[in-house]
């Protein structure tokens, strides 16, 4: 009986802590006059490789000419932050804005109420995890795709595929990896300093090659691809883009 009241307070308290954070979401999106009217989200998640995808899509975009803004980091932040990033991209004449989503941030509540565009998803490698369980991860990125984005990208090649099979765009679902339909990993060299990806891109081929090293930089040049091919975004500005992406 005393377990079961603990749990009992413990989601009250959480309950009471979510909804703090919507009615804090929804003020701060009126103080700054609501700037997703006029941009599009791309959100980014999983367990690895958000940071780095995120840059090659802005690299991409910015090759494409558009306006964009990037809040790229594996670590949680608060609402506060994310609101007035915004407000500062929309300043700055943003068309789209590319955010990466950890698991906690979405536990917060922190993207409550942004229509999203593209939310995409590099993997989920449960070795990765820290301080949740596999459960609590994927209850966690279920929030994102409950959000009804229009578009959604997934990585086919994780082995948790068919954990997030079910999560569809509300216009359209990509797929990339080596059994990708929509962008397929045809074959990669490793370099010490650098990869190179040819992929079939709705069977237009491409040759990528970025200055990531490592085979994951394989699959995060293809989540890339995807993202931007989902905008209708020319091969040549993707080429060019991902090449572009200096890794600190």
């Amino acid at each position: 009986m005393e377990e079961r009241e603990k749990s009992q307070r413990k989601n009250k308290k959480g309950g009471l802590k979510a909804r703090g954070q919507r009615l804090k979401a929804g003020i701060l999106k009126s103080y700054y006059g609501n700037p997703m009217k006029d941009m599009r989200l791309i959100a980014i998640t999983g367990t690895t490789g958000k940071v780095t995808v995120a840059h090659y899509v802005h690299e991409i975009l910015r090759a494409s000419g558009q306006q964009v803004a990037v809040l790229a980091s594996d670590q949680p932040f608060k609402v506060g932050m994310l609101h007035k990033f915004l407000s500062d991209a929309w300043k700055a004449g943003a068309d789209v804005v590319i955010i990466t989503v950890p698991a906690e941030t979405l536990r917060d509540n922190v993207f409550y109420g942004l229509p999203v565009h593209i939310a995409a998803m590099t993997n989920f490698v449960t070795a990765s995890l820290k301080d949740m369980t596999a459960e609590e991860y994927l209850d966690d990125e279920k929030t994102l795709f409950d959000m009804k984005p229009e578009i959604v990208v997934m990585n086919r090649d994780d082995s948790n595929y068919e954990t997030f099979a079910d999560f569809k765009g509300e216009k359209e679902t990509f797929d990339y990896g080596l059994t990708g339909t929509d962008v397929k990993i045809l074959n990669s060299k490793l370099y010490p300093k650098g990869t190179e990806a040819t992929l079939s891109v709705k069977s237009e081929i491409i040759s990528v090659a970025t200055f990531v090293p490592g085979e994951t930089a394989v699959s995060y040049m293809a989540c890339a691809t995807a993202i931007a091919k989902a905008m209708e975004i020319p091969a040549d500005a993707i080429i060019d883009g991902i090449a572009e992406y200096q890794p600190e």
